[in-house]
């Protein structure tokens, strides 16, 4: 673990995110010179930051090197002079470096399950908490799932217009998705996985209120079911973000706000749930995607797709009314004809769609 408490001289200030508007950014794996130029060619100015796992992870980004991205795992932490880097780099871009997309399983799966090794990851995840801050870099997303005990998704080519392709799922693609699977030692009380995250609360949020980070807690997806492969899934609906909000109280602490995650719930509104967390100040980025159908059988789409489970304006016309100014990320995207692995002919689709809906809905208001 690296330990950097030197003090960096930063020549690049970053300009307070509270003077922007509600705005389109995007996630990247990798720092190179070309994807930063992209961004800011199609109207970007804000991304996020997708680290690489060092267990043997493939980079989803073509063309990916070590010294343009950055390792996170357990015990494994970026130090402040390697994410002053970072930032200083994405700056150089025009952009800003608004902060580390997510946390893999690996970072903090022990301390979910309250495994023996749990106060190790508590650490390593301080001390990134504290390091992102100090380098000036306001928000680290996560998620609390179990990752491979039942695929995120079933299918990778589901056919969309004009034979784009679309990722799936359907329960009934996986044998026995409720029995406990390989690698889930004993089964898991719904109850002692809530014990777990209160604590990890407690630990990490006076750090993160201390650093200056906001902490974005991401839905389960799939959604809905109490759980899956033998671990349940806590973040599956709207009434446990809003006891996960009330556990420990902190102005450091919301939403990663998935709404293609949201519309995969049955009976849920997303318009209703930016309702209810924006007007708490509780979303600290969004995920902008949107899915046709819900739990247990839906796809992802485009997100101007008209068969989708809510309409793009919709939403961002909630978010503009409780007075959300963060960043909107198309997170996932289909594949379409010629495009690389990232997504670069998708991704410029979602985000000139959403700058046109912001654009339009702006001028609307004026």
């Amino acid at each position: 673990m690296t330990n950097d408490s030197t003090t960096v001289t930063d020549s690049h200030p970053t300009q307070p995110t509270d003077e922007l508007p509600l705005r389109a950014g995007l996630r990247t794996r990798t720092l190179a010179d070309e994807r930063l130029q992209f961004c800011r060619q199609i109207g970007v100015e804000d991304v996020f930051l997708d680290h690489r796992d060092p267990r043997g992870d493939v980079f989803a980004d073509e063309g990916s090197h070590d010294d343009e991205t950055l390792v996170i795992d357990e015990g494994v932490v970026p130090s402040v002079s390697d994410l002053v880097q970072a930032r200083r780099r994405v700056e150089d871009a025009g952009l800003r470096l608004m902060g580390i997309q997510s946390l893999s399983y690996n970072v903090y799966g022990k301390i979910m399950l309250g495994k023996e090794g749990q106060e190790r990851q508590l650490e390593t995840i301080k001390e990134l908490i504290r390091n992102v801050g100090q380098a000036g870099i306001p928000i680290l997303g996560y998620q609390w799932n179990p990752r491979g005990v039942v695929p995120m998704r079933t299918s990778q080519t589901v056919p969309l217009r004009g034979d784009a392709k679309g990722r799936g799922f359907d329960v009934n693609d996986i044998e026995d998705p409720y029995e406990r699977a390989p690698g889930v030692e004993r089964e898991y009380d719904e109850d002692e996985l809530w014990e777990n995250y209160e604590r990890f609360l407690e630990e990490v949020l006076p750090v993160a209120e201390d650093a200056g980070v906001q902490l974005a807690l991401h839905p389960a997806d799939p959604p809905t079911v109490e759980q899956l492969g033998g671990i349940p899934r806590l973040f599956r609906n709207f009434e446990a973000f809003r006891r996960a909000m009330g556990l420990v109280p902190s102005d450091n602490h919301g939403l990663k706000l998935c709404l293609g995650c949201f519309s995969e719930m049955p009976d849920t509104d997303v318009t209703d749930v930016i309702e209810y967390f924006g007007e708490r100040d509780e979303i600290v980025f969004v995920h902008f995607r949107d899915v046709i159908g819900t739990w247990p059988s839906f796809t992802e789409t485009f997100i101007d797709d008209e068969q989708s489970n809510y309409h793009a304006l919709d939403a961002i016309e909630a978010l503009q009314d409780v007075g959300f100014d963060g960043v909107m990320v198309p997170d996932h995207v289909p594949e379409v004809v010629g495009d690389t692995e990232w997504g670069h002919r998708s991704r410029a689709h979602a985000i000139s769609y959403l700058n046109g809906l912001l654009e339009c809905s702006r001028r609307a208001n004026e």
